[in-house]
């Protein structure tokens, strides 16, 4: 596999990491991990797409080699204004995005919020924002929930694991469909060694802490139904994510189709590559 160039650049008081890979002449394509995950997770489709495109691969604050946020500062609001840094800094208007869960989530919000920078974008299991949002659920429950959820965490020290197999057995457990080489390189890239010898994952547990101040569901239709590029969604065939035909997500956009992958869970760029692929380039080479 061809080995990205490693960069940071910083945003919001935080240095950050991406890698970068292809040519800088060409179209930028930005892609965005979803949560507890890392760049390199992307290294399968990037190393296929880098033939087209200028493909930037961001570490979001908590993940990968990025810094860890004070406190608990890991809402969609701080990811989307990182992105905004690092696209202002390192590109040009307009990118293509490719969002991933977490991530797909935070570039939906990209979009909306500053479409002068969006020229394509894909969602890739990353609607639930509006099936989390449909329950009853109060400031002060929230609040509560928030609270007693960081007490917890800070009594809860990172998971340790005696070995890189053994680490890995965990990330395979996580997503069954994944091969064992898969297995591997996400979890070499996704955890480092500590000083006992022993290994754990790169991402700040704090990441788990769900902010109690969120976005409306009147406040996430106007964003959403504000993204004016072309968009596509994806979810694996397998997966939780509530089919966005059947409840109503995919008539708020503009202009969006959607793609169900067959025999994919969560991860469909992890479980049907050349499938996921073939989607992605048509819909970014469409005219």
């Amino acid at each position: 596999m061809t080995t990205p160039v490693s960069r940071f650049y910083f945003a919001n008081r935080l240095r950050l990491h991406y890698v970068e890979w292809g040519r800088p002449d060409r179209p930028t394509l930005l892609l965005v991990h979803g949560g507890r995950d890392h760049c390199r997770s992307w290294d399968w489709a990037a190393q296929e797409l880098a033939a087209d495109y200028h493909v930037l691969a961001p570490d979001l604050r908590g993940h990968g080699d990025s810094a860890w946020a004070p406190g608990c500062g890991y809402t969609l609001s701080d990811v989307v204004a990182d992105l905004v840094q690092l696209l202002r800094q390192r590109t040009r208007p307009k990118v293509h995005v490719v969002g991933h869960s977490f991530g797909g989530a935070a570039s939906l919000l990209l979009a909306g919020l500053y479409p002068e920078l969006v020229e394509k974008l894909v969602v890739v299991e990353g609607t639930w924002q509006w099936q989390s949002l449909q329950g009853p659920s109060s400031y002060a429950s929230r609040m509560r929930d928030y609270v007693d959820t960081v007490h917890k965490l800070a009594a809860r020290p990172p998971r340790k694991y005696a070995s890189l197999a053994e680490a890995t057995a965990r990330m395979q457990a996580e997503n069954t469909r994944l091969t064992p080489a898969q297995a591997e390189h996400l979890t070499i890239h996704g955890a480092h060694q500590n000083e006992d010898g022993s290994f754990s994952w790169k991402f700040d547990n704090y990441v788990r802490a769900a902010y109690p101040a969120r976005i409306g569901l009147d406040d996430l239709r106007d964003v959403w139904s504000a993204v004016a590029c072309p968009t596509q969604l994806i979810r694996g065939s397998d997966s939780w994510l509530e089919d966005p035909t059947q409840n109503g997500v995919l008539d708020l956009f503009q202009t969006a189709s959607n793609i169900t992958i067959p025999d994919a869970g969560h991860w469909p760029h992890h479980d049907q590559l050349d499938l996921f692929l073939n989607h992605v380039r048509g819909f970014l080479t469409a005219g």
